[in-house]
């Protein structure tokens, strides 16, 4: 999105950051298969609330709102939380070496 030696808008650091979440967390999971395990925590709502966290990210981007620094970091660090919990319940989240999303754990 951004020309090699200038850092990019907020706005496309963003929906980069949104699009590497996706790509590494398993949204489109059946419920079977998320819910088929024990776990310490309920996947399947952590799921539910990341994907309307960046839902809500990707309207108010597309409404034309400016993110700042403040809530990129937010949601790389939510992302980040999710994907450990996820992890830990055994589901295959994507590793960075396995996909460009290194901000994302």
């Amino acid at each position: 999105m951004s020309t090699a030696g200038r850092k990019p808008s907020t706005t496309d650091a963003m929906r980069d950051l949104i699009a590497q979440v996706r790509a590494a967390i398993p949204f489109d999971m059946p419920e079977a298969q998320v819910c088929a395990d024990e776990c310490r925590s309920c996947s399947m709502k952590l799921l539910e609330f990341m994907a309307a966290e960046l839902d809500d990210w990707e309207a108010r981007l597309d409404a034309g709102e400016k993110p700042g620094l403040a809530d990129l970091s937010h949601l790389a660090r939510t992302a980040r939380k999710v994907h450990r919990a996820l992890e830990k319940n055994g589901l295959p989240v994507l590793m960075p070496e396995q996909n460009a999303a290194s901000d994302v754990r």
